[in-house]
């Protein structure tokens, strides 16, 4: 079919009339290739779960899988911590928490506790008797 529509009379004859059925079927391919773009784009959005971010007033405390497609979460509005169930289909409030929990640690900080870490493991595998070792090999 795409030899049809780059054919050298199909595009001799592309500027004379748009009744040209060699133009139709050109411009009803090019709708269907955007309608096809816009739906395919469509089903990544809903299969990768693309959401706006939150504005602040709602975040996930904790999380955790209850079963497939189950969950049971923790979630804090303002200064109150509710615990909801999730399913594919319904979403349930379980229970008020009388003491919230504390909200997790930032990727952050986590991350600057590991570097300390690291620093001090690889400060302490080199002893200085092992770095004057390799000074006199060389």
């Amino acid at each position: 079919m795409l030899p049809l529509l780059f054919s050298h009379a199909a595009v001799a004859d592309s500027g004379s009339s748009i009744t040209n059925p060699t133009s139709v079927l050109s411009i009803f391919l090019s709708l269907l290739l955007v309608v096809g773009i816009i739906f395919s784009l469509a089903w990544l959005m809903r299969r990768f779960n693309v959401t706006h971010a939150s504005s602040g007033q709602m975040k996930v405390v904790a999380s955790m899988v209850a079963g497939t497609r189950e969950r049971i979460m923790v979630i804090q509005v303002g200064d109150e911590q509710h615990i909801v169930g999730v399913t594919a289909h319904t979403i349930n409030h379980l229970a008020k928490l009388e003491t919230p929990l504390s909200p997790p640690e930032p990727l952050s900080s986590q991350g600057a506790d590991f570097k300390e870490k690291l620093i001090k493991a690889m400060a302490g595998t080199l002893n200085p008797s092992v770095k004057e070792g390799r000074q006199d090999e060389k």
